[in-house]
């Protein structure tokens, strides 16, 4: 079914520190960015920004540019999105589920694991485009939360797959991860973590900053540490939860990715127009990374 889209009102009372004459004064800014599609973005997207930048007007202007650069520049994930065969079988291959039980410190959790361990199914692009898609449409009906704690499951996880990361696609989903992402990311945990757990993080490490590499947990096969952030009852039952079964979330996440193209649509509208960006060069995949700094500071607990 088609989803509606939290109120700003509501968002006004879960978060009683950010007003409407905040958002309007950012709004009053975008009216002077040309280059940014303000006229399609609703006062809810504007409280997202400002949410995730700690009420910083000043962060917050640029990481709303950051954020829509790359959603422009970044092809792969964001260009002419659709429920198409591509995602149809990328839900076939990795499980992305949004988690209805928050953890012990109230933050959203997603869990995410690969449903066919076969790597030659494995699409990385794919994945980051699918995940994108479940989490704006989440982030539409839900609005803000305190948090959010991504939980990556490798238990069906063989070396081969590290092989099906490509560096490139690798760097720019981090770099939109770490810079502009509209959501306080609390941590990204790995649980049943194999011993070759290490290779991934030395890929890892050298495109993130130490903010972001903090915040990874490294939870090692048979260990129930995870526990005391996500409870074992809020997983999948496959997973030794009390939640629905993995085929279950499959089925319903693509049918609300399905009843909901509508959105997704007129999202795709909302990108930059670089030949109108005033007072600087027009911006490229070439020279995006490292541009101006780090912008969004990342919550560590």
């Amino acid at each position: 079914m088609a989803l509606k889209q939290i109120s700003i009102q509501r968002e006004y009372e879960k978060n009683p520190e950010i007003s409407p004459e905040d958002i309007a004064q950012l709004r009053e800014w975008l009216v002077t960015q040309p280059h940014l599609p303000g006229e399609l973005l609703t006062d809810l997207d504007l409280l997202l920004v400002y949410h995730c930048c700690e009420r910083s007007m000043q962060v917050s202007k640029q990481v709303l540019d950051l954020h829509y650069t790359l959603r422009t520049m970044f092809t792969q994930f964001f260009h002419n999105r659709s429920v198409d065969k591509k995602i149809e079988f990328t839900l076939d291959t990795v499980l992305i589920c949004p988690l209805p039980t928050r953890s012990t410190d109230g933050n959203k959790v997603i869990y995410a694991r690969l449903l066919d361990n076969d790597p030659r199914n494995f699409f990385f692009p794919d994945i980051a485009r699918a995940f994108m898609m479940i989490f704006d449409l989440l982030q539409y009906e839900e609005g803000t939360w305190p948090g959010l704690v991504l939980i990556i499951d490798m238990d069906q996880s063989v070396l081969a797959h590290l092989g099906r990361l490509e560096l490139m696609v690798l760097k720019k989903v981090l770099y939109f991860v770490q810079e502009c992402m509209l959501v306080k990311l609390k941590q990204i945990c790995f649980i049943n973590a194999p011993p070759f757990v290490d290779k991934l993080m030395m890929l890892i490490r050298p495109l993130i900053n130490k903010t972001l590499m903090d915040i990874i947990k490294i939870h090692p096969v048979g260990t129930d540490t995870m526990f005391k952030t996500v409870p074992r009852a809020a997983f999948p039952k496959e997973s030794g939860g009390e939640y629905k079964s993995y085929n279950k979330i499959k089925e319903e996440q693509l049918d609300r990715l399905k009843s909901n193209q509508d959105f997704f649509q007129q999202e795709n509208k909302r990108r930059v127009s670089e030949p109108l960006r005033p007072g600087a060069r027009p911006n490229n995949v070439d020279n995006i990374f490292g541009i101006q700094g780090s912008f969004k500071k990342l919550d560590i607990d």
